[in-house]
């Protein structure tokens, strides 16, 4: 729940193409840099929020993941970070760091990251404690601006759902491909998705909230 006429959305970036993401490899820790395309896909990132948001006042608060892959998007797209939280870091895939999911799927078959133990990682429930922090801190300031969080796949799916009150593995429901934009607003205090997993083509923004009407 937040407050009745929030003036603000929460914006969440995810960072640009990794080889790592490129080759589907679990990247928690590892400070991973963009690609050429990844650098690419952050500034076209800018221009598309840029868009979404139009002249909208005042600026926004920026908060950015501390991995080189996230901080490197939000300067390509032209963001100034305020602040770097580590709690934006991605989901902790610890034994698992690197691999693959068909890879892991050898010794463990029928993984996911929604549905089964990370050894020597984070658990489902760790990451929503975070990612929940993330979000009371978000609510407080879409009371006067708009939020954008620069971070990852995992972890921003998380926040997708925890956002609309459900449970960590209903992350699995929220597409968040490399520097895409998911746009999270309200409706008269509850919270809702009003983009999900936009690329750098749209140019439409979306509808204001009803609570601006």
């Amino acid at each position: 729940m937040v407050s009745e006429s929030p003036a603000g959305r929460l914006y969440l970036l995810r960072h640009g193409e990794t080889e790592w993401s490129r080759s589907g490899q679990h990247t928690g820790r590892t400070d991973i840099p963009l690609t050429g395309h990844g650098r690419e896909q952050a500034r076209v990132a800018g221009d598309l929020l840029r868009t979404l948001r139009g002249d909208a006042q005042p600026a926004p608060v920026v908060w950015s993941s501390p991995r080189t892959r996230a901080r490197d998007t939000a300067a390509l797209a032209g963001l100034t970070v305020d602040e770097v939280r580590e709690d934006l870091v991605e989901w902790d895939y610890g034994d698992y760091e690197g691999r693959t999911t068909p890879d892991i799927r050898t010794e463990d078959p029928g993984w996911t990251i929604w549905t089964h133990a990370v050894p020597h990682g984070e658990s489902d429930e760790q990451i929503a404690a975070r990612i929940d922090r993330v979000i009371a801190d978000a609510d407080a300031e879409l009371a006067v601006r708009d939020v954008i969080l620069v971070g990852h796949g995992h972890a921003s799916r998380v926040l997708v759902a925890r956002y609309l009150g459900l449970s960590p593995s209903a992350g699995v429901g929220f597409a968040f491909d490399p520097a895409s934009v998911t746009v999270l607003g309200h409706e008269r205090g509850e919270h809702r998705v009003d983009l999900l997993n936009v690329p750098g083509g749209l140019v439409e923004p979306p509808p204001p909230p009803a609570d601006r009407h």
